[in-house]
C-alpha cells in the first residue's frame, strides 16, 4: 500500500490503515498444519544399511507433523522426552544400535520437563520431524527418528 502525501508528510490515516491492515494480516496466517503420520509410513525397507526412511518421511523432515501411539515406561516421573511406541511397552527401547534400531518407535522431545500418562494410555503428538541417527548428550540414547518441540495428550 502507497502512503499517499501532502507536503512530503505521510497522511496520519491512511498510515494507521496501512499497520493496522498488516498486523492484521500477519495474525489471521494461520499456522502450518500438522501433517498426520502412522508407524506404517516410517520407513520404505530394510536394506543393507538397514532401515530405510521412506519418501514420504523424507519430504516431511522438518516440517510439523501428528502421530498417534502409546508412551513407552518413562525412566524418570519428569523428563523432557519420552518414547512413542505403536503398541504398549514394557521394556527399554533405547537398548538397540543403529543397525537394530525398531520401526515402531519414535523419541519425542517435549519443550520443558513434564509429567507423563500411565503406561497403555493411547496418545496423540504433535511437533516437527527429525531425521538422522542421533546420540543425545545427557542421556547417551540413540534415536534415528525424533518430533521434537512436541506436545502431547490423550487421544
Amino acid at each position: 500500500m502507497k502512503l499517499h502525501t501532502s507536503n512530503g508528510y505521510a497522511n496520519r490515516r491512511a498510515f494507521v490503515s496501512m499497520t493496522v491492515a498488516g498486523a492484521l494480516s500477519v495474525i489471521a496466517r494461520p499456522a502450518a498444519a500438522a501433517e498426520p503420520i502412522s508407524f506404517g509410513q516410517l520407513y520404505s525397507k530394510f536394506g543393507v544399511l538397514g532401515l530405510e526412511y521412506s519418501d514420504r518421511i523424507k519430504a516431511l523432515a522438518g516440517k510439523p507433523v501428528s502421530m498417534e501411539g502409546f508412551m513407552a515406561p518413562p525412566l524418570k516421573a519428569e523428563a523432557n522426552f519420552f518414547v512413542l511406541t505403536e503398541i504398549p511397552m514394557a521394556l527399554c527401547p533405547f537398548c538397540s544400535s543403529d543397525a537394530d534400531w525398531p520401526d515402531n518407535i519414535v523419541v519425542i522431545y517435549l519443550g520443558g520437563k513434564q509429567t507423563f500418562l500411565p503406561g497403555g494410555t493411547r496418545i496423540s503428538v504433535d511437533g516437527t520431524l527429525e531425521l538422522g541417527s542421533w546420540t543425545d548428550p545427557d542421556t547417551g540414547f540413540l534415536s534415528r527418528l525424533r518430533i521434537r518441540d512436541a506436545r502431547f495428550r490423550a487421544a
